[in-house]
Parts: C-alpha cells; sequence; structure tokens
C-alpha cells in the first residue's frame, strides 16, 4: 500500500508519498516563511495564493522522487483541517482531484491526527499513548487509544504555547517565525533572572494557559531602564523558556498520572507539533518521563513542524481500517481531535 500525502494547513506546501509499511519513497516542502516574515506572522491569503502556485509542481516532484505514476498508488490523502481554510482548500482540491482522475480513495485527514500518529511511522509505537500536542496553534494533552479514537485530557484555555513563542520574539525584535529564535537566545541567558508566573501550575486537571505568562513578559520589558539590550534578550528567553518548560512538566506530570489511572501503564509520553522542535524541552520531557519509569518518544525534528510525511501515514492508517471519504467531503477550519470534551473554560481556544 503506498499513499500521496498534501499538507497545505498553514505556510508550508508539502506533498509526500509513504509506504504502509514505514518507508517515505518521497517527501517534499516548501516554507513561505520568505513571502510573510516581512509581516511578523502568517498572512492566510498570501498563504493560499502561495499554496495555489506551488501544489502542482510539488506533487509531481514527490511522484517523481518515488518513481511511481499515480496508478500505482493505493490512495490519496490531504490534510482536511484544522487549519487556514484557505490553504486547507487548496489542497483538499488538488488531492479530490487526483483521486477523481486516477479512481483512488480519498482520505481527509485531520491535522493534528497527522501528528498524533507520527511516533508510530518512526518509533512503531503501540497504543494507547499519552500525547503532548504543542505547537503554534494547539497545546493539548490526549490519550491515543487507536486511529481516530483520542480522549483529550487538557487543552489550553486562552493561547498555544507556540504562540506564546511567537509573541515573545516579537517583543523583542527577534524575527519570525520566534520559537527556534528564542531558543537559541535562551541558550546564552540567565533562566533566573527574570521571576515570570507559571501559570496553572499547582491546580488539579491538566489544562494549560499562556496569556499571562506573555503579559508578564511584556510588563517586565517595559519595567528595563531602557531598550533591552543583547543580555536582556538572552535572559528574558531563558526566563520564558524555564517557566514554559516548567508548565509542560508539572502539566504533563498530572496527565501521566491519570493515563496510568485508566489504562494501567505509565506510558509512553509523546510530544509532537512544531514545539516539539524545541531541544531543551525535550530534554526536560524525557527527564520527567524517565523518572516516571517510561520513555519520551518524539518524531525527527524535520517531522514535528508541518510535513506531507505524517499525512501520507495518517492515510495509510485510516486505509488499512477502510476508512476512506467521499468526495464532496468539506474541508474544516476547526476539527477537534476529541469532538465529545467539553469546552476548556476560556476565551480563544483553538479546538
Amino acid at each position: 500500500m503506498i499513499v500521496l500525502g498534501i499538507e497545505t494547513s498553514c505556510d508550508e506546501t508539502a506533498a509526500a508519498v509513504v509506504t504502509a509499511e514505514g518507508r517515505v519513497l518521497a517527501d517534499q516542502v516548501l516554507s513561505q516563511l520568505v513571502e510573510h516574515r516581512p509581516f511578523g506572522g502568517i498572512v492566510p491569503e498570501i498563504a493560499a495564493r502561495a499554496h495555489l502556485e506551488h501544489i502542482d509542481r510539488l506533487v509531481a516532484r514527490a511522484m517523481a522522487d518515488a518513481g511511481l505514476g499515480f496508478g500505482e498508488l493505493a490512495g490519496v490523502a490531504a490534510t482536511g483541517g484544522p487549519g487556514l481554510i484557505g490553504g486547507v482548500m487548496v489542497g483538499v482540491t488538488c488531492a479530490k482531484a487526483i483521486a477523481l482522475v486516477h479512481g483512488l480513495p480519498f482520505v481527509a485527514v485531520n491535522h493534528l491526527e497527522g501528528h498524533a500518529l507520527t511516533v508510530r511511522l518512526t518509533d512503531g509505537v503501540d497504543f494507547p499513548y499519552l500525547l503532548l500536542l504543542v505547537s503554534g496553534g494547539h497545546c493539548q494533552l490526549l490519550a491515543v487509544e487507536g486511529v481516530g479514537r483520542y480522549r483529550r485530557l487538557g487543552t489550553t484555555v486562552d493561547d498555544a504555547l507556540g504562540e506564546a513563542f511567537d509573541k515573545v520574539a516579537k517583543m523583542l525584535d527577534l524575527g519570525f517565525p520566534g520559537g527556534p529564535e528564542v531558543e537559541r537566545a535562551a541558550g546564552d541567558g540567565d533562566a533566573a533572572r527574570f521571576p515570570l508566573p507559571r501559570p496553572m501550575t499547582g491546580r488539579p486537571g491538566c489544562d494549560f494557559s499562556f496569556s499571562g505568562l506573555k503579559t508578564a513578559v511584556r510588563h517586565a520589558l517595559a519595567a528595563l531602564p531602557g531598550p533591552p539590550g543583547p543580555g536582556d534578550v538572552a535572559d528574558m528567553c531563558a526566563s520564558f523558556q524555564a517557566a514554559a518548560g516548567d508548565v509542560l512538566v508539572e502539566r504533563c506530570a498530572n496527565a501521566l498520572d491519570t493515563f496510568q489511572e485508566r489504562y494501567d501503564r505509565p506510558g509512553p509520553l509523546v510530544v509532537a507539533g512544531g514545539v516539539a522542535a524545541n531541544r531543551t524541552l525535550r530534554a526536560r520531557l524525557a527527564d520527567l518521563a524517565a523518572g516516571r519509569g517510561t520513555e519520551l518518544k518524539a518524531p525527527p525534528v524535520e517531522l514535528c513542524t508541518d510535513n506531507a510525511t505524517m499525512i501520507a501515514w495518517a492515510g495509510a492508517e485510516r486505509l488499512r481500517l477502510g476508512l476512506v471519504d467521499p468526495l464532496d467531503f468539506a474541508p474544516r477550519p476547526r476539527w477537534p481531535l476529541d469532538p465529545d470534551a467539553p469546552p476548556a473554560v476560556g476565551a480563544g481556544v483553538k479546538a
């Protein structure tokens, strides 16, 4: 079984070809950082136009890299949501056209499920496992029971951690995307200099909050006698990253307790999403898992950010179970993995 995957949910246009045995035959990713950097963030219309301009070429290149014709595929999968709806529409339309012309099954993949299942491609992790899904738009803790079967244990009540990293970088004029720049600057900083809060820690449950942490960074910078110098920037990045790490560790510890009670096993703990590329946070989560008698599993850094390999793999996982979608599938800007989870308390939560 060989599946073509297409990813266009945000600012990466991507196409990949993956086998059901886990061999990656092709992996094409085109970043739009140059187009969006002048605006300090993702502009949805620019993203959609860029996807439209490049998707056909990337699909053709992926198929050429794999050395296959469309007729040799078992199916075509595309991110059906959640994401910027203009971009999602481009990828879904492309995949539907290929499926229709070549008589292939079409699979609409939840972008979050793509992240959730990547460790089964890279590490062969068995169900169930505890997932920390942390990115620019999402921050959730989920029990992954099977393909299409997720129980949300916690979520952010306001902002996602990746968004907080980007906002802190913007306050410090570090550029976009901010996460890697904050991590880089933090390496030279004093994490104890700025006493930033650790929102939600000490409370029961597994929910997150990062809005107050961003506000505390803004107030601390405003209290400086002048514009922040290189030392101030490094210290603030280190202090912010340490606070974020403390929050993640404490919330994940609660989730591991809940997971142990429900499934009678300690884990493993899986981290996925763009923020999972942060090596400092990975190390702290690995220490947590080891202390609980389990291990941390994380995809390679290049598979933490948005990519089509995870979409093709999730498509293969769903095809194995006979899960296909009709060609009238409607792209979704929001698509929770656990539709039965109660709404989080707070505004601006991204499902």
